[in-house]
């Protein structure tokens, strides 16, 4: 219990607390919670419009994420994905020509708190500190197109990290603000191997001794 109060404490003062505070709540001293956001981002895959000109795909769409107390979590993201305008002629700004489809994806993986491997802030953007980390267990994220399998196959590596602000001395910050998604296998060839970036926009704890 002296954990999870370390880690509202911190939440809420938004000091370098807030990393220790996560690291140490255990499995057993945990209770479930759920963060969520929205994800707004190009993917560039390389691919041209019609007239050979380079654009982009553009993904938009709401993200969930729910711990659990083994120390597992659930994430899950309906995206809408099409060809950007940019680039594009005004003959070319159709549906058919811009691909627009979807995709659900879901996936259980496993939790690591102040990870070391995920991506960095965007270059030329404010440094944030990565905190939470899940990544895909067992065959892979399930991801569908269109309600269907994709050609690219149904289960692919994935990567979820949520950051936030850099802790300075006698500086607010925002603990979690950013999340990044990072496919492997076949979706990589999709979506691209770059980070797809979005933003936290709630977290909500299961009760007073809950997540935040």
């Amino acid at each position: 219990m002296k954990t999870r109060a370390l880690f509202l404490t911190a939440c809420f003062a938004g000091t370098a607390l807030v990393v220790a505070g996560v690291a140490s709540t255990s499995a057993q001293d945990s209770r479930p919670g759920r963060i969520s956001g929205v994800i707004h981002d190009y993917a560039p895959t390389g691919v041209t419009a019609p007239d050979g000109t380079p654009t982009a795909w553009e993904l938009h769409g709401p993200w969930n994420l729910t711990f659990d107390k083994s120390g597992t979590a659930h994430f899950s993201t309906s995206l809408t994905m099409g060809l950007s305008v940019l680039g594009q002629s005004s003959t070319d700004i159709q549906d058919t020509i811009l691909a627009q489809h979807t995709h659900n994806i879901t996936m259980d993986g496993t939790v690591t708190y102040n990870p070391t491997d995920c991506p960095a802030a965007a270059a030329a953007t404010p440094a944030y500190t990565a905190r939470i980390e899940i990544k895909s267990s067992g065959a892979g994220a399930s991801v569908f197109a269109n309600g269907n399998v994709p050609p690219f196959g149904q289960f692919s590596p994935l990567q979820v990290c949520l950051s936030g602000g850099v802790v300075k001395p006698n500086e607010p910050i925002v603990p979690l603000s950013n999340i990044t998604l990072v496919f492997g296998g076949g979706a990589a060839g999709h979506f691209g191997g770059f980070p797809i970036h979005g933003a936290v926009t709630k977290t909500k704890p299961e009760d007073r001794d809950g997540f935040h």
